[in-house]
């Protein structure tokens, strides 16, 4: 039987009535306007065709592959996003390599350099300690886009960042105005990253609304941010309320109160920050913010495509995030009743 015949890039060209160079562009976002771009995909994948990596490698010394680096993959949030990028590059024709630091900043500066000597064109990275020096070898051997925070020491990298002061303080502002005063923050920073923008705002913000603030440290998963809240609401002096930077903590807190007993949000409030698709599935709907996903990551993929292809310094965008309020935070109970629970009352949950 002969094989059938590979669709070719001329045969985009000749379907569209554009010229091959043209349309190596759009498919590359390249050059063309939005529209062409828009059309010229529709064609390509209404032929079936595929860019064939190898020839694109030999041709453009690129290999079409963009190392995706996410802090945990055990956070929600962070899975959702590696997901959209992944789509978001394949849209690009590029593909990625997703590698995930588990929260262990020691394991992130070793994907770092696993991605650089793999050669790969680019790196997307959501990171877990962007202060940390080996920010400024990867960016140097290749480009370079941040989501979340800057990297401090690889100013040309580009940047997608979160305004996370005005979160934080919208944040702790619900909270002081519901009446609260006594309020745990769990933060995905560690003893080695204490220094995350998110987490010092919080600090500062709650001393100038009269707060008293702990901040915590915790896991990324829903499991591990349990455990961290189960020793905050077995304290004598229990936080009323918790502000929790991604909503896989949030859910965590939930899960630790019901196993004390304790009602979400009669006796805890409870806050997110990224408004996971789970958010209003949970019981009461979680309180939290929304982001604009699509703008963040076409931001970050386009920032990265043009730094592929044409180099020079990337401009950072910033994105400010949305309180929704839902069912989960309320006032606090009545200090009488704020003695603390004890562990495994409940054996229901």
């Amino acid at each position: 039987m002969q094989r059938p015949r590979r669709t070719t890039l001329k045969d985009v060209a000749a379907a569209t009535g554009l010229s091959a160079a043209t349309v190596s562009y759009a498919l590359r976002g390249l050059q063309v306007p939005l529209e062409t771009q828009e059309r010229v995909r529709a064609a390509a994948k209404d032929l079936g065709y595929e860019v064939n990596p190898i020839a694109r490698a030999l041709s453009s010394g690129r290999s079409g592959i963009v190392g995706v680096l996410s802090g945990s993959l055990a956070d929600l949030w962070q899975q959702s996003l590696a997901v959209q990028l992944s789509r978001g590059l394949l849209a690009q024709q590029r593909y990625a390599i997703i590698a995930d630091a588990n929260g262990d900043p020691a394991r992130e500066r070793q994907l770092a350099g696993q991605l650089r000597d793999q050669h790969v064109d680019g790196v997307l990275v959501s990171p877990l300690d962007p202060a940390a020096d080996h920010w400024a070898e990867l960016s140097a051997a290749v480009p370079v886009v941040t989501i979340g925070d800057a990297l401090a020491t690889a100013p040309r990298a580009g940047c997608v960042l979160f305004d996370n002061r005005h979160g934080v303080f919208t944040a702790l502002s619900h909270l002081a105005q519901l009446g609260h005063r006594r309020v745990a923050v769990l933060t995905p920073s560690l003893p080695s990253t204490p220094d995350r923008p998110a987490g010092v705002f919080a600090q500062a913000q709650g001393q100038e609304l009269g707060l008293d603030v702990v901040l915590v440290g915790s896991p990324a998963s829903v499991a591990g941010a349990a455990e961290a809240a189960a020793e905050l609401l077995t304290l004598n002096n229990r936080p009323t309320a918790m502000f929790c930077l991604s909503d896989s903590m949030a859910y965590g807190c939930y899960l630790a109160a019901s196993r004390l007993d304790l009602s979400v949000p009669t006796d805890l409030s409870v806050l997110g920050y990224d408004d996971h698709e789970m958010a209003e599935l949970v019981v009461p709907a979680l309180t939290t913010f929304s982001w604009d996903g699509s703008g963040i990551v076409d931001s970050a993929v386009t920032q990265l495509v043009r730094a592929i292809e044409k180099g020079g310094r990337r401009q950072p965008m910033t994105f400010r995030p949305s309180l929704q309020e839902r069912g989960s935070t309320a006032p606090p109970p009545d200090p009488a009743q704020l003695a603390a629970p004890s562990r495994g009352r409940s054996s229901s949950a």
